[in-house]
């Protein structure tokens, strides 16, 4: 097993899409949601030990918490229950990203810790006890394993081949609201075996121009946005100040909320963007991006 410290990114998950086709007689939804991830996220280092350990730090620590709830304890756990033998060791996350904001944060942590101990221990990326542990860790994590836009469907465990996405400069804008998830779905309102009857989703194929990317995605939706505007109505002022934005060509809620993001054409379109933003608006989150 290597000594050697290694770090890893846990960049931001965006639903670019996320349709709720219905809820399953065992009360979980079904969803197929377009996932890309950010530049922004947060990084974990890792030092292999036999003890493991969880340190955390970062200007949104506080809200993440160190203990065994934490997704990065959890996921160690349940690679150790796959495979008894593996070596752990002290991890120190840097939390930056928003806690309970849809964007999978602490999926993408998990998903980090995974691949750490994979790279440590000498298993492989596609050995099935990571996705396993991932699985049963959240919903969100098999996604963020490999972070690289994707479809997710089911309740996030079918996962389809990567996509080469055009380049999409973006601002991701929290309002340092938490939403919860549950809630949402709650708000949602619909009863075991119900589908909602919206529509299928709108034809994406790899390699897609950005013209056609974005005609493609103001067909899709995200089923959730309404519920969380009605649980949290700042979520719909940062939607309106998004789309009000210069140069945005879509602004969508990413998850269950708050996050939401906006696209532009270029990077110079985001930056003044984010700017013109956190100007007006200093206890946002606010974060210029490129989407992939």
């Amino acid at each position: 097993m290597t000594k050697n410290l290694r770090n890893a990114r846990a960049p931001a998950k965006i639903n670019l899409t996320l349709h709720i086709e219905g809820r399953r007689v065992d009360g979980y939804h079904e969803l197929t949601s377009l996932v890309a991830f950010a530049g922004a996220g947060d990084l974990l280092t890792f030092a292999p030990d036999a003890q493991f350990s969880l340190e955390v730090s970062g200007p949104t620590a506080i809200e993440a918490g160190d203990g065994g709830d934490n997704l990065v304890a959890r996921v160690e756990r349940a690679l150790r229950a796959e495979k008894p033998d593996v070596c752990s060791g002290a991890f120190h996350l840097t939390k930056r990203l928003p806690v309970a904001a849809g964007i999978g944060g602490g999926s993408s942590d998990a998903a980090a810790a995974l691949r750490l101990l994979a790279a440590a221990n000498g298993i492989a990326l596609n050995d099935p006890a990571l996705y396993e542990a991932a699985r049963r860790t959240g919903a969100d994590v098999p996604v963020c394993l490999d972070p690289r836009a994707k479809f997710m469907r089911g309740v996030g465990e079918k996962l389809g081949p990567t996509l080469k996405l055009p380049t999409l400069p973006a601002v991701l804008v929290n309002p340092r609201v938490p939403v919860e998830t549950k809630a949402v779905f709650q708000k949602l309102g619909l009863k075991p075996g119900q589908s909602n009857g919206y529509g299928p989703h709108p034809a994406v194929t790899d390699g897609m121009d950005f013209e056609n990317f974005v005609r493609a995605l103001k067909k899709g939706r995200n089923d959730m946005e309404d519920a969380a505007c009605v649980i949290a109505p700042i979520v719909g002022h940062v939607l309106s100040t998004l789309s009000s934005a210069r140069g945005c060509r879509l602004a969508r809620m990413s998850g269950s909320g708050a996050t939401c993001f906006a696209l532009f054409e270029t990077c110079r379109q985001a930056g003044a963007a984010a700017k013109a933003i956190s100007a007006a608006h200093p206890e946002w989150w606010v974060k210029p991006t490129v989407l992939r």
